[in-house]
């Protein structure tokens, strides 16, 4: 009998594999229904958009909550790719620092925090990712931000018990993810600026 150990994982790898494919059958077809000139027009545009704004979630979804294998590996353009359409005309930008290609369960990890990050930045902000010796370091910075510490305290208090909504799900995802790798984790909370560190 074959036994998962990251069932949640796969489900969402499952559902993002299966929405891939139609979602660019359907930007395919917008493609073409837009070189004609009795096609075109705002309601095409808007379809075209949303199918864009789609695709750029789903590919973004995979990496954070789809299985990552130990000895899987994702390319730094393919991160860069991913973030660029997640990003674009929204209010947040995102820094890749990170050179070369790193594994997947680090990455998994880091857009987990990213989303983490998003939550306390709701009026925009900058988000950079850097990578030394020491781990990974993120640090998200804002004119404003908006800090719930009850659901910053999940991520390094393993005794920490809070209910989670569908959109702070990543809040409860990391501290498994951390385990995961062996990996230690630290937050700093200030006005406007937000530190994290994964370390090695």
């Amino acid at each position: 009998m074959t036994k998962y150990t990251d069932l949640s994982s796969l489900i969402s790898s499952r559902i993002c594999h299966d929405l891939i494919s139609p979602l660019g059958a359907i930007g395919n077809g917008v493609e073409l229904l837009s070189l004609s000139a009795t096609a075109a027009g705002p309601e095409l545009a808007l379809i075209s958009e949303s199918v864009l704004a789609a695709n750029a979630r789903i590919r973004f979804y995979r990496v954070a909550f789809g299985a990552a294998a130990a000895d899987q590996r994702i390319g730094r353009p393919e991160v860069l790719s991913v973030l660029a359409d997640i990003t674009r005309g929204g209010r947040i930008a995102v820094d890749w620092q990170a050179q070369g290609d790193q594994p997947r369960g680090e990455v998994k990890l880091a857009f987990l925090l990213i989303q983490c990050l998003e939550t306390a930045m709701p009026f925009g902000g900058r988000i950079a990712v850097t990578l030394d010796g020491k781990g990974w370091h993120l640090r998200g910075t804002a004119a404003r931000t908006k800090v719930n510490p009850a659901l910053w305290d999940v991520l390094s208090n393993p005794a920490a018990a809070l209910e989670v909504s569908p959109a702070q799900v990543q809040f409860a995802l990391v501290p498994e993810e951390v385990r995961r790798l062996g990996r230690s984790l630290s937050v700093e909370l200030g006005e406007g600026d937000i530190r994290i560190g994964v370390l090695f």
